[in-house]
């Protein structure tokens, strides 16, 4: 038997299956560098710019990367993050002027740069400054440019023809203005205080450009003997001290004691063989720390002599261990609060030149201060003995002086975390030396009005407060002089007769306006002394400061160069940075205005965490596990590294790696497919088959109330002055839940039948498509700040327009009204039960029962008050079924599962949409037909 021609009719062509040219695959790394040159030739920013004057305006303040290398991957998230929270801004209503900029002074590229005349054989001493500057700019400039494209790449909206940095002329002219507003307001001062240097790079460095490592240091116990004392006992005794700096022992003035511990007079009776000390030596040792001394020294027998309180060693004198070597002066005994029972022997040797306590007290008491160490580590001649050695090798040179002297208790080694310098990787040491310094306390008040300023901050997370807050309340006064040469010069004179800093507004003038000319190099060429002091000064009489101000000062300051000098509004609205940035941008920053304007450049600071591995390990290239964001652009395209940044919670350390890139790239796929099926099912969609908002189905109204619901989380984050503003942790994850479970696993599954198989003036699918008009807007807005290119390809695949973007758009307009909570909490228990029928019809399924969920007529058994959720019809739509029994269960418990009873559905199966109905065969023109696709079929003719 063969089929008549009626039956054998392919009814494909009548479907309405989806049709767009946004393709399936992304082909990200081929596509977005043309968006990108789309958007270039297009103008969009300066578009932007124009279209959005006369908005309130939100600033993001950028915080200068440092222009030295290619970009990693903690870049790529910071610059991306700070690109989504200003395109949301601009997205929900705000003129969102970004200017982003570069730190470009400062000694990693000296150190750069130095590295190069190294390998060359070139004495950077013999280089005239002038020159050597020149060169670190070139490098700075290089960097710079690299950064930049890569940050477009990136996607990274922004000023890049007006970028800042901090080496542009105008920016080093105001630097210098606002170092000479300290200057002038008296907060800037110089010093005698040690700081951490480095020996390696022959500067001072700020806590910021410390790091801590462990480091093995050699240790010393070594005697001081007492030439005086109130206690008669105590006279001849070996006060023992103990030290993982043996090095500083030349620079010893002081002993320091607890006036409260209890200090041991101990008579040694026995030593073990090892021992450096001998029997009947007299020593004092705190008497909580004398087992572990016993242990540390070889001590055998021994008699505590006596007991006594730390006051009992006021006014005594002590000999210099290395006495009869150059070190022939006293050495008292001084009360320290500092001193403590923790470790050691309870007293502790004062060196005033390399500590912050030993200065302290040094200062309390009179102390000399020697100069024993120079710029390079090495010991000058006010180290007797040891000159010229360094002072990281001179442990042994120590240690054999004092057992020559018979003053050495006992040596060692200790693993303990220690100061290292960022750039150079090698450790510091505390040394005392004439250095610019701005008080935190004085009558400006800095740290005060820095506290007040923290208090009225907000702060995403909310720890971040106290972190700060609790690094101002302990800083010290801050050291903003360093002895290197590429950076601005902090602009003082000094007079050689009285030793005070010159205050006067017109040398600030010359200076400010000469480096806004000329740049801070002016400072360097011959005559700039004369010049800058003017007619009435003599030159001779003033030393001109050659230091240069820390980078950090530098940075700081950008407020005042790139804020009110582009109109843009002082305070910022937002600094974003790394939570390591408390310590540092966010630091000075704060510093740096409240000292000159008297309140924070900031309304708000975000911090993010730092990007690890895939294990949890930091990224070193010595491990391998460095994830370089050019290689991901390469193989995945940048709005897999955006989704990836805004898939994970950004206040908290972050990981990356080739299985989390997979599993973005899939995450992204979804996403891609919703935008993709939306576009194929309005092809054609025109606003005269917009359905009003009351005619709609309760499933579409359904979708429009979770569409409120999204657009109020995403507005939140967005919206400077939203409760939650900043909070985009989450945003991201819940629109791709949205896409992969609300729309494609089931309002789309479920109106798939009446978009394809509908006639088309039909209300069910114009409503459907009316809806997906919305999806659709929404959807591309709500992308656009962090899929930048892919809502940019999906707006222009149904909007084809060579002036238009996606980017011009605010965030789709969603009405009050669309929200409806009673509407949610009954469709909540449809897809509930939803669940419980397509869980029984996968089961028959997989038995071969049936083939698709549409052979099925399963029975639905429901209480009374759910019995009216739905008729069966609208069941089967929802459950997609060919049909649906439900019937009234008097057994079934509140909240309990539903009871599903499977049954084959009767009649035959419609070719057209593959429901299996009784009506089939009805039609003699369709004999294949439903009668609903015989009415669709008919309507096409």
């Amino acid at each position: 038997m063969t089929d008549s021609p009626a039956e054998a009719r392919d009814y494909r062509s009548t479907v309405f299956l989806p049709k767009t040219p946004f393709p399936m695959k992304g082909d990200l790394p081929k596509r977005e560098p043309a968006m990108l040159e789309r958007w270039a030739k297009l103008g969009l920013w300066q578009k932007l710019r124009a279209q959005s004057a006369g908005r309130e305006t939100f600033v993001l303040h950028d915080g200068p990367p440092y222009a030295n290398g290619n970009l990693h991957i903690g870049h790529a998230l910071n610059k991306i993050l700070k690109d989504v929270i200003n395109r949301g801004a601009q997205m929900a209503g705000f003129d969102a002027n970004y200017v982003p900029g570069w730190d470009c002074h400062g000694l990693p590229i000296e150190w750069k740069v130095e590295e190069e005349y190294r390998a060359k054989g070139r004495d950077k001493d013999a280089v005239p400054v002038l020159d050597f500057r020149a060169e670190c700019r070139a490098y700075a400039t290089h960097w710079l440019n690299v950064q930049r494209d890569e940050f477009k790449r990136l996607g990274v909206f922004g000023d890049w023809d007006d970028r800042y940095a901090t080496m542009d002329f105008a920016s080093e002219a105001a630097i210098a203005g606002e170092i000479g507003k300290f200057l002038l307001n008296g907060s800037l001062y110089r010093g005698l205080r040690p700081v951490m240097w480095s020996p390696v790079e022959k500067t001072a460095l700020a806590e910021a450009e410390i790091e801590y490592h462990d480091h093995v240091s050699p240790t010393l116990h070594a005697k001081f003997r007492l030439l005086k004392a109130k206690a008669e006992d105590l006279v001849g005794a070996d006060v023992v001290i103990w030290t993982t700096t043996p090095w500083t022992m030349p620079g010893n003035r002081a002993v320091a004691y607890g006036e409260e511990i209890d200090y041991a007079l101990v008579h040694v009776e026995g030593v073990t063989e090892t021992s450096l000390l001998k029997v009947g030596d007299r020593l004092l040792v705190a008497l909580p720390l004398l087992p572990a001394f016993e242990k540390d020294a070889g001590i055998g027998a021994h008699t505590v002599t006596r007991v006594f309180k730390g006051t009992e060693l006021e006014g005594a004198i002590a000999a210099h261990p290395l006495r009869g070597a150059g070190y022939d002066f006293d050495v008292p005994l001084l009360p320290g609060d500092f001193v403590t029972t923790d470790a050691g022997t309870g007293f502790v040797h004062i060196a005033p030149g390399h500590g912050e306590d030993d200065f302290n007290l040094g200062r309390q008491y009179g102390l000399p201060i020697p100069e024993t160490v120079n710029d390079d580590g090495t010991f000058t001649h006010h180290a007797p003995g040891f000159e010229g050695l360094h002072v990281f090798k001179a442990h042994t040179a120590v240690y054999d002086a004092m057992r020559a002297a018979g003053t050495l208790a006992a040596t060692g080694k200790l693993t303990h975390s220690y100061p290292h310098s960022w750039r150079s990787k090698k450790p510091v040491i505390f040394r005392a030396t004439p250095q610019w310094f701005i008080a935190m306390d004085d009558g400006n008040a800095i740290r005060t009005k820095a506290l007040k300023a923290i208090d009225e901050t907000y702060f995403v997370p909310d720890a971040g407060r106290n972190r700060i807050g609790s690094m101002v309340a302990a800083r010290p006064d801050w050291c903003i002089s360093r002895q290197r040469a590429w950076g601005v010069p902090i602009p003082v004179f000094v007079s050689k007769q009285s030793g005070e800093p010159l205050r006067d507004p017109e040398i600030i003038e010359r200076v400010v306006a000469a480096f806004r000319d000329e740049g801070a190099d002016a400072w360097y060429k011959p005559g700039a002394a004369a010049r800058f002091l003017g007619p009435d000064r003599d030159p001779k009489l003033y030393e001109q400061v050659m230091d240069i101000v820390d980078v950090w000062f530098e940075s700081g300051s950008t407020h005042a160069f790139v804020l009110p000098p582009r109109k843009l509004p002082f305070p910022a609205d937002l600094y974003l940075e790394g939570s390591d940035q408390h310590r540092g941008w966010f630091h000075s920053s704060l510093l740096e205005s409240v000292g000159t304007n008297g309140v924070a450049p900031f309304k708000a600071i975000l911090t993010h965490g730092f990007t690890l591995d895939e294990q949890g390990r930091k990224m070193s290239k010595s491990l391998g596990n460095t994830t370089a964001p050019q290689d991901v652009l390469k193989q995945y395209g940048a709005d897999i590294l955006r989704l990836w940044v805004m898939n994970t919670d950004v206040t908290e350390d972050q990981r990356i790696g080739p299985e989390i890139l997979k599993q973005q790239a899939e995450l992204y796929r979804r996403i891609r497919n919703t935008l993709r099926w939306l576009l194929g099912s309005l092809e054609g969609f025109s606003e005269a088959e917009t359905v009003p908002y009351d005619e709609l189905p309760e499933l579409e109204r359904w979708v429009l109330h979770r569409v409120t619901e999204l657009d109020a989380k995403i507005r939140a984050a967005s919206e400077p002055h939203s409760a939650t503003r900043f909070a985009w942790t989450g945003v991201y994850p819940e629109i791709h839940n949205f896409c992969a479970t609300d729309l494609s696993a089931f309002y789309f599954d479920i109106r798939k039948d009446a978009l394809y198989c509908d006639r088309p003036d039909s209300a069910r699918r114009r409503a459907a498509r009316t809806v997906l008009d919305i999806l659709h807007r929404c959807l591309c807005t709500w992308l656009a700040p962090a899929l930048v290119f892919t809502a940019e390809e999906a707006w222009l695949a149904r909007f084809p327009d060579e002036e238009g973007s996606v980017h011009f758009l605010d965030y789709a307009f969603v009405p009050e009204g669309w929200k409806d909570e009673a509407l949610a909490a009954k469709w909540a228990e449809i897809r509930a039960i939803r669940g419980a029928v397509t869980g029984v019809l996968e089961t028959y399924r997989r038995e071969g029962a049936i083939g698709s969920s549409l052979q099925a007529k399963p029975s639905l058994l429901l209480p009374m008050e759910q019995l009216n959720l739905l008729t069966p019809q609208e069941w089967a739509e929802v459950c997609i079924v060919s049909d649906m029994e439900v019937h009234r269960s008097d057994a079934a418990a509140a909240g309990a599962p539903p009871a599903v009873g499977f049954n084959p559905a009767p009649g035959m199966k419609c070719a057209r949409c593959w429901r299996v109905l009784p009506e089939v065969g009805a039609s003699a023109k369709h004999p294949t037909l439903c009668l609903r696709c015989e009415d669709a079929v008919e309507a096409l003719a």
